[in-house]
């Protein structure tokens, strides 16, 4: 008689989410978490206006360290309040850049305002980051968080978030061959075409927060959920409902990834103490934490070292050799 081993009935590994285009394929894959780098990679935590110096030349160090993804921001105005101009550069033009610079990783945006842009320029911008780039664009959307913004453009900061809905349906159906689109923003009824096409099967959209959207429209719509960062527990809980309402409206899994501000100290055993949306703490205890967001589910990490007191070549280095093989592995960077 045989005896049959259960492990032989167990089903193949998951082969990941669902391909769209390199950058996506390579920076998120299930059960898993990577890690990229906010742009501008510098320290400017006494300023709202980074300097800029190197940054081409950093972020084609972090490539070569093996990060996944550069991750850019679009800030149209230095609102006071706010306190942070991002790159200062506008994100579009800053893609274009990257893409030449640079040859694997992964370029995303963390993200678009989009009813502060008229949603043909967005997918125009867009699709022509992702050619020039090999398909490694990632875009990032908003409804924006400064409402100081939008008296500037001309729109009703109350109507962001149906502006929002119909931007996304405009930027999706300038994907298609002879679009055919009609709201507020405009008309395209077949007989003329937008190009380029994206690289890949399509623009990869992540809405980040909730953009003045349900969670049950983020779920059914996003091609992942850019989500701030919470307490374990209930993170855990957030990214178990949004992946049971993807799956209901649309059958597929779909990823997370979330930003960390970071000031890595010199003492590798140092523990966590938090700064502003962040942590301070030794690369063994980042090791830790990494390791606690990809058991709830988290699949990546975007590190931001704006208020990083250590060295900036010196800190990715450090995170290149202690984190990136246990996890940046398989795929664009490789």
């Amino acid at each position: 008689m045989t005896i049959e081993n259960s492990t032989l009935k167990q089903p193949p590994p998951d082969s990941g989410f669902n391909s769209i285009n390199a950058g996506f394929d390579a920076v998120f894959q299930r059960g898993r978490l990577t890690l990229g780098l906010v742009v501008p990679i510098e320290t400017y935590a006494t300023s709202a206006v980074p300097a800029m110096e190197r940054h081409i030349e950093r972020a084609q160090l972090a490539e070569a360290l093996g990060f996944k993804a550069l991750w850019l921001r679009d800030v149209p105005f230095n609102v006071p309040s706010f306190g942070d101009a991002g790159q200062t550069l506008d994100p579009f033009v800053y893609l274009g850049a990257l893409a030449m610079q640079t040859s694997r990783i992964a370029l995303g945006v963390a993200s678009i305002i989009l009813p502060l842009r008229h949603p043909a320029h967005v997918a125009k911008a867009a699709a022509s980051a992702d050619v020039l780039s090999d398909g490694r664009v990632l875009l990032g959307i908003a409804s924006g968080d400064r409402p100081e913004e939008y008296p500037a453009i001309g729109v009703p900061y109350e109507q962001r978030g149906a502006l929002y809905r119909e931007c996304y349906d405009y930027i999706r159906g300038m994907g298609e061959c002879e679009p055919r689109v009609r709201n507020t923003l405009g008309e395209v009824g077949g007989g003329m075409d937008m190009l380029p096409k994206p690289a890949g099967a399509r623009l990869p959209l992540l809405v980040t927060g909730s953009s003045q959207q349900s969670i049950e429209w983020i779920a059914e719509h996003a091609d992942g959920w850019m989500t701030y960062p919470r307490h374990a527990e209930v993170q855990s809980r957030f990214i178990e409902n949004f992946r049971a309402l993807a799956q209901d409206s649309t059958g597929e899994d779909k990823p997370v990834m979330e930003p960390l501000y970071v000031d890595l100290a010199p003492d590798p055993d140092c523990p966590p103490s938090p700064i502003h949306l962040g942590l301070r703490l030794g690369v063994n205890a980042l090791r830790e934490f990494l390791t606690s967001r990809q058991a709830i589910g988290v699949n990546h990490v975007a590190l931001n070292l704006r208020f990083n007191r250590a060295g900036i070549e010196t800190t990715l280095e450090q995170l290149a050799d202690h984190l990136l093989p246990e996890f940046n592995y398989q795929g664009l960077n490789q």
